[in-house]
């Protein structure tokens, strides 16, 4: 008999190197016994001398057959079946493969993000990801935005989710305010992650779930996004990156010029002809939209040097950023500049390691005068929509033209009809923020598989916003009342308003981790933690009165005569302490089990309620890891997913759960309790259950998930005015009631081709979801609506058995002959109509490649939801022409009495279905043979480049915030800013 003959060797994954543990090795496909690899994937087998080859199989990998020739030492690098499956993603406070994954975890990376101009993270994934909603507030630059993970779920105004930065939970508070109102509205605050240089993003990932959010506990209740910058890798070097983009508006409202505009005035009865015969005509022949609205030009710069060590031991990156994003309104801008340092190192053969993330942003924002809640005066787009276009821009003598003329001492006497090219020359609002990030991060491998991380993060912001009015601004006659004082207009005087903004939050965290593996397949992951985190905020506003020097805008806060004599604002602070743990066990691969359990307290509330527990719960089944599951067969991967989950919402204000007063020393004393104090008060809970089927065939190329999910919150957070007369007006309480989101998520991704030269890869989401509040014993008012003779009025109402911001109003059934409105239930009497959160939600991506070119595009949908038009109820109705005012050409087609009335209703609200191509980009990679330039690409990206909708206002994507008492609103449209379509060239090269 032949002898035998022993055969070693190491089997290590392909991609990147590391040990397979638990691979097969045998003589033949099918051949009984042989051995598996070991923890750092070797492995050794005798066998008869006469073999000819070794075969290799590993689930989730190609099988391997590797010819002896006589050797006695075989090293194997497999290669992945299915690359999607043995992707990391980042999870709360670590990082799982695809395929071990039991929560509801989506991930992107650069490829798929949001291509062109991007200026905050949010950005980057909207539309891409089933069950996340984003809806700008507007198309500012910078705006800020609704994200809602699975559905709404709070009554009161924050429903954000908890965004974490290389492991550090951030605060949303970051930045400055919003602009304080003088009699044109006040203004949202820009988004606070606006400090976040996309280009340093190197993937997002969602915890959509409770099971996988519940790690985070009550910071987790809305989802939680964690942000991953990018890190320095051997070989990376120099990377710059340059994009110039143009932009214009995508719609404008479509007002009637000069000669439709006296036509429709005649027609109504009023007097067309010149001013001086007491008419409306002024001479003058403005549009005055394109006064206001521009085609931008925006730069975008990026460069980076990173790399690593020979032996990996060390890394950095290094990287610099500057933004000017000029925006489609006149005088409104985003300048950005960012600094970044990512650092490794690790000492005592890899024992002990340290890892540091410094930031450094300085964002300064310019804004024009585009307000949430303007009067029928209307802030800058408001006042163009409706002005009369026979106004011209200046008077005879030069001055900004104000249809009541000026007085004696040469200052504006108009409060209505407001010119908007003063109010953008004449108005100078603009912040500055200074952000720091920083965290550093310790980790030391102590014995038998546990090791320590200690992260110690720092994030601060500095910003102040400083508006500037100048005397002789046209429509601001009215007193401003500032603490029960009345203090004089900016028209005449000059006003100055300084807002100053400081938040600062201090994370430290201690983590425990334990990592098993063994031959089997079989595996366990563990981690203890404790997570300490100081918030403190300090706000303040100061004003200034008159000019020192008449008539002249001035930009200094010491040159206005009179000051308030004490600044407004207030400072807060609360504390956050949590314990919390997780196990992850996988048994031969096939049944995954996890668990996770975390305990905040929170200084938020009072002794009886100060801490909450947040268990979670989640199983998964590779099925096709089990035996009965044929080899080879259709499915490369099926799992079942299972979960359940508690998360914890605390988000009310700081001292919420306390007494608290107002102490006003000017310009007396005197004190007012503002709410009393409940120490019943307790954490609103999040309590979703889920199940989920993945599934991957044809060698990966097709895979995907289908997801069911059901959230219920209870314990709702609210503020609840108190029947006078009481020691307090308001006391925070929670109300009974469940707000219940529901649905279905279905992604697919498909490599359609894949040739030499060309492939095609498609990608495909979609989301139905419903939103119901039940065991609600509760009426609750919300969605101002702003307009002349809509004082007080409201869209919007938040009842039992149906969804969250249901519109209530009266039912519109179009003109009588006369030309008024027609009211079959009466005029005075609302009924519950649409609801403005969206029931089904697509996104349709292509990529082709053809050698060294590609093309993509990125298609996304929304159906079944509502937009109510404040901005058609307050400006567009025939009446308007009797006061000199426009409209739009299709309102003044119609039979509309000028008398006719303009109350909230139906014939405001509109559906919002829409679909959009949000994306498209097409590029070349040169093919460089050069030692200097390792790569060369140029690309040209078109975004916003067509809208299908019957919406009659400028974008149904719109959340203009017009909260009412604390309790939020959604899917209202005010004079917002409108969104462009821009076209970017962009270069990336490296060296």
């Amino acid at each position: 008999m032949a002898q035998n003959k022993v055969i070693t060797g190491k089997v290590t994954d392909k991609k990147d190197g590391s040990p397979l543990i638990g691979v097969s090795v045998v003589t033949a496909v099918g051949a009984q016994g042989g051995t598996i690899t070991a923890t750092d994937g070797s492995y050794k087998i005798s066998v008869p001398a006469n073999t000819a080859s070794l075969t290799f199989t590993y689930v989730g990998f190609l099988n391997a057959t590797v010819p002896l020739n006589g050797r006695t030492t075989i090293d194997v690098q497999m290669a992945e079946a299915n690359r999607a499956l043995n992707e990391v993603v980042v999870i709360g406070y670590g990082t799982q493969k695809v395929k071990d994954a039991t929560g509801s975890v989506a991930t992107l990376s650069t490829k798929d993000f949001n291509k062109g101009v991007i200026s905050t993270p949010d950005q980057l994934l909207q539309g891409r990801i089933s069950g996340v909603q984003v809806t700008p507030s507007s198309g500012e630059p910078g705006a800020g935005a609704t994200i809602a993970i699975r559905g709404a779920g709070s009554l009161r105004a924050n429903d954000a989710p908890l965004y974490v930065v290389d492991g550090i939970p951030i605060d949303n508070s970051g930045g400055t305010t919003g602009s304080y109102g003088v009699g044109a509205g006040s203004s949202s605050a820009r988004n606070p992650l606006s400090f976040l240089n996309p280009a340093d993003i190197e993937n997002i990932s969602v915890l959509k779930d409770a099971s996988s959010a519940a790690i985070y506990g009550s910071r987790g209740a809305n989802g939680v996004i964690l942000i991953t910058t990018r890190k320095g890798r051997k070989g990376q070097g120099i990377q710059f990156s340059s994009n110039t983009s143009v932009s214009s508006p995508a719609k404008r409202y479509d007002v009637l010029g000069r000669d439709a505009f006296l036509k429709a005035v005649a027609a109504v009865g009023a007097n067309a002809g010149p001013v001086a015969d007491g008419g409306v005509d002024y001479g003058g022949n403005t549009d005055w939209q394109k006064e206001i609205f521009r085609t931008s030009v925006s730069q975008n710069y990026n460069l980076s040097l990173g790399g690593a060590s020979k032996d990996n031991t060390g890394s950095f990156r290094a990287s610099f950023g500057y933004d000017n994003q000029q925006g489609i309104v006149k005088n409104s801008s985003l300048k950005r500049l960012n600094g970044r340092i990512n650092a490794s190192q690790s000492f005592l053969n890899d024992r002990l390691k340290f890892d540091l993330q410094s930031t450094y942003s300085n964002v300064k924002d310019q804004f024009a005068p585009v307000t949430n809640n303007a009067g029928f005066n209307g802030s800058l787009i408001g006042a163009a929509i409706q002005l009369n276009p026979t106004a011209p821009v200046f008077d005879a003598q030069g001055r900004y033209f104000d249809i009541n003329g000026y007085n004696d001492a040469g200052y504006p006497n108009g409060n209505s009809f407001r010119n908007p090219v003063s109010l953008l020359n004449q108005l100078d609002d603009r912040d500055n923020i200074n952000r720091f990030l920083n965290n550093l991060t310790v980790t030391l491998k102590l014995f038998g598989g546990i090791y320590y991380k200690g992260n110690f993060g720092a994030d601060i912001s500095r910003g102040q916003r400083k508006a500037f009015y100048d005397p002789k601004i046209v429509g601001f006659t009215d007193a401003i009342g500032i603490k029960q004082i009345n203090y004089p207009s900016p028209t005449g005087n000059g006003t100055a308003i300084i807002t100053h903004n400081e938040v600062s939050n201090y994370t430290t965290e201690h983590t425990l981790n334990y990592d098993k593996k063994w031959k089997d397949g079989s595996s366990i992951t563990a981690l203890a933690g404790y997570s300490y985190q100081t918030f403190k905020n300090f706000a303040r506003n100061d004003f200034g009165f008159g000019t020192s020097t008449a008539g002249v805008l001035v930009k200094n806060y010491d040159d206005f005569k009179t000051h308030l004599p004490y600044p407004v604002g207030d400072s807060s602070s609360y504390k956050l302490q949590s314990y919390f743990a997780r196990v992850n066990y996988s048994y031969k691969d096939r049944y995954i089990v996890t668990g996770t359990i975390r305990r905040d307290g929170s200084s938020r509330f009072g002794d009886n309620h100060k801490y909450g527990n947040f268990p979670a719960v989640a199983v998964k089944w590779r099925i096709t890891n089990e035996e009965f599951m044929p080899k080879g067969g259709l499915f490369d991967d099926l799992s079942l997913r299972l979960n359940y989950g508690k998360t914890g919402n605390q988000e009310i204000p700081d001292l919420g759960s306390q007494n608290l007063w107002q102490y006003i020393n000017f310009p007396g004393t005197s004190t007012a309790q503002l709410h009393q104090n409940n120490p019943d008060l307790k954490w609103q809970s999040n309590i979703t259950y889920g199940a989920g089927l993945d599934f991957s065939i044809i060698n990966g190329r097709l895979n995907g998930s289908v997801d069911y999910f059901h959230k219920s919150i209870k314990d709702l957070l609210f503020r609840q005015d108190l029947p006078q007369p009481t020691a307090a007006p308001q006391l925070y309480r929670n109300l009974d009631g469940d707000v219940i989101n529901q649905g279905v998520e279905v992604g697919l991704n498909f490599a359609a081709v894949q040739g030499k030269d060309f492939s095609w890869d498609v990608a495909y989401n979609m989301t139905f979801i419903s939103n119901t509040l039940k065991n609600f014993k509760n009426y609750i008012v919300t969605g101002n609506i702003d307009g002349q003779g809509l004082s007080g009025a409201y869209a919007q109402l938040i009842t039992n058995g149906v969804p969250l911001y249901t519109f209530n109003m009266p039912n519109y059934a179009g003109l009588d002959k006369n030309g008024f409105g027609i009211y079959p239930q009466g005029i005075d009497v609302p009924s519950l109509q649409g609801s403005p959160n969206p029931k089904f939600t697509a996104s349709l991506t292509n990529n082709f490649n053809y050698k060294n070119w590609s093309f993509s595009f990125f298609l996304n949908a929304a159906t079944g939801f509502y937009i109510y038009n404040n901005t058609a109820n307050a400006f567009f109705y025939k009446g308007n022409l009797l006061s000199g005012r426009n409209v739009t050409k299709d309102v003044a087609a119609t039979n509309e009495s000028p008398l006719n009335s303009g109350e909230v209703s139906t014939r405001f609200l509109e559906k919002g279905d829409f679909l959009r191509l949000s994306n498209a980009t097409l590029g070349y990679t040169f093919p460089i043979k050069s030692n200097a330039i390792k790569t060369l690409r140029v690309s040209l990206t078109g975004q916003n480049l067509f809208l299908i909708t019957n919406y009659s206002g400028l974008d149904p994507e719109v959340n203009t915030d017009k909260q009412r008492n604390d309790v939020a609103s959604k899917g209202i449209d005010y004079t917002s800013y409108p969104k462009a379509r821009i076209f970017t060239l962009g270069v990336n090269a490296s060296f």
